[in-house]
């Protein structure tokens, strides 16, 4: 009879119980598509396969296991926490890279009209055409609308001008400042040997190395922009949404750097 009035109250729920459904549904669909293409994804995977057990446990009114089950949760929850602790940083960076999110920082901080990049695109084409041919390993990271602080900080402050000596001589292997990344934000060179997350995803091609995965990582949660010249091979990468364009010309390269960067102005005019 009690099994019966469980299964009862179970299937009669209020249009309330499925928003919650739907929220918690949307939830696990988002953390799972974080995770995706990751180890941690079979660890998630497996925890929501016991929690699926330990509420049909509960429905069922499997006592003893119930409660071996519920215990084992409880400690779980602290374990998940630790397990995870990278992997929920980052989640909550992505939930605060979100469209609603940009939007009230858009009406906080009011509109930012950036100045004309046009000698930047330039600069960077060139010293990117140059040190493709001398295969000169290369990744500069431009932001957009999200700050970079956190990479930024891992880096040597530079706050100078985009011009294509400078990339150049950063980027000289024998450059102290060489390892790393070159972020560039606000019409200006802010900071060079930078550490950027580096991608987990599985399904990129095994031939790429650090500054591939890297560019891939810092790039998949934040709106920003990456260009990477690989030391191997000499081609050049464009990086955006953690999405890789490999072997692009320069002039693709200065083009595609045009049309990203006035969309965006006409965006925000």
């Amino acid at each position: 009879m009690t099994l019966y009035l469980n299964v009862l109250s179970f299937i009669q729920f209020k249009i309330t119980d499925l928003i919650d459904i739907l929220l918690v549904a949307f939830i696990l669909f988002q953390f799972y598509k974080w995770l995706k293409g990751t180890a941690a994804v079979r660890i998630f995977i497996g925890l929501m396969i016991l929690f699926v057990i330990w509420k049909a446990v509960s429905l069922f009114q499997l006592n003893m296991l119930n409660v071996i089950l519920e215990q084992f949760l409880s400690v779980g929850v602290i374990l998940l926490i630790v397990v995870f602790q990278p992997e929920l940083r980052k989640f909550l960076l992505y939930l605060g890279n979100t469209e609603v999110l940009k939007w009230a920082r858009f009406y906080i901080k009011g509109k930012n009209i950036p100045a004309d990049y046009a000698e930047d695109v330039e600069a960077i084409t060139r010293a990117c055409e140059r040190m493709s041919a001398s295969r000169t390993g290369a990744l500069m990271v431009f932001a957009r609308k999200n700050p970079l602080d956190e990479f930024l900080a891992t880096g040597q402050e530079i706050d100078a001008v985009v011009s294509q000596e400078l990339l150049e001589n950063l980027f000289y292997k024998n450059s102290p400042l060489h390892d790393g990344a070159v972020i560039i934000a606000n019409h200006r060179i802010a900071a060079a040997r930078c550490i950027l997350p580096v991608s987990e995803d599985e399904s990129i091609p095994s031939d790429l190395g650090l500054r591939h995965r890297s560019a891939i990582g810092a790039t998949t949660h934040t709106d920003a922009i990456s260009v990477i010249v690989s030391e191997q091979t000499g081609h050049i990468s464009w990086c955006k949404g953690g999405k890789l364009t490999r072997n692009i010309s320069p002039s693709v390269l200065k083009q595609m750097m045009t049309d990203e960067i006035y969309a965006e102005r006409e965006k925000k005019n």
